[in-house]
């Protein structure tokens, strides 16, 4: 088991994503000030905090659905392509395009390795 198949990692990350949508939700001004840097249309915003919500019932099926876990960082993986193309769109600094070139990579990394099987 490597960093990337240990449902620590899974559990962490979703973590991560529970405060994230907590934060998309409220919304915290920093996100929404790069929401509206971003062209993110209103009626889109509320399906944020949806999604991430439903990104931690995946990432925490890790132990008992691998398969959901491995369709959850996939989609992640999209979503944060989406994220670094939108951020390229606008011409954005690239300090504020990192985290999400980043978490592009984290999630890619993570559907190619898989959960570990842990039976």
């Amino acid at each position: 088991m490597t960093v990337l198949t240990s449902p620590k990692t899974y559990a962490g990350l979703a973590a991560f994503q529970a405060a994230d949508a907590v934060a998309c939700a409220v919304p915290v001004p920093y996100i929404a000030k790069t929401l509206d840097a971003l062209g993110v249309p209103q009626q889109i915003r509320p399906v944020l905090p949806a999604a991430k919500a439903a990104s931690v019932i995946g990432l925490l099926a890790v132990n008992r659905f691998p398969a959901l876990a491995r369709l959850t960082t996939a989609a992640l993986m999209l979503y944060f392509t989406l994220a670094v193309g939108a951020h390229i769109r606008v011409k954005d600094k690239v300090v504020n395009t990192v985290p999400s070139a980043f978490f592009l990579a984290l999630f890619t990394a993570l559907t190619i390795a898989g959960p570990s099987r842990t039976e």
